[in-house]
């Protein structure tokens, strides 16, 4: 089977063994690929053991089952890594998470921070990224305004009329 964070391995020989702690995640972003792959295939249980030590009280173990089981995940796209090799302390990684819930695409695009802490990479927190808000970059032609087509109508009267095809 492909291992779901996409990296275009097994699974059996990409997340399964840091999943089932049989070896250590060796940077931040086997750690991220490796929760990403426990999201989408339910091992909450190493969702939580992954949480720095010092975060796990703060994780909602039922709301993070709940949102792994009820969402139907699809890939992952690691966008860029910031430190987190094997003989850094601490890590960040911007990635991008697909998955649909209640019939809704959704992306969620996050920078996640890591810590090691003797020598055991831990997902510290993370801020999701919003998208850029849309800004115009031509004039607003205006209700009152003559119709942009040469109509010589107003534009209200025209291509702005409700149901109008420009």
């Amino acid at each position: 089977m492909q291992c779901p964070c996409t990296s275009g391995s097994d699974y059996a020989s990409c997340c399964e063994p840091i999943i089932t702690q049989q070896r250590q995640a060796k940077t931040a972003e086997e750690l991220m690929r490796s929760r990403y792959s426990a999201y989408a295939l339910g091992h909450v249980d190493w969702i939580v053991d992954s949480q720095s030590p010092d975060g796990r009280q703060f994780v909602d173990r039922d709301a993070t089952e709940q949102w792994s089981k009820k969402a139907q995940w699809h890939r992952m796209e690691v966008l860029e890594t910031q430190q987190g090799g094997e003989d850094d302390t601490e890590g960040f990684v911007s990635f991008k998470a697909y998955y649909t819930m209640g019939g809704e695409d959704i992306t969620h695009h996050e920078v996640a921070s890591f810590r090691k802490e003797d020598g055991v990479w831990y997902f510290v927190d993370g801020v999701e990224v919003k998208p850029r808000p849309f800004k115009r970059t031509e004039r607003k032609v205006g209700p009152n305004e003559p119709c942009s087509c040469g109509s010589g109508k107003k534009f209200k009267k025209c291509c702005g009329k409700p149901g109008a095809t420009v």
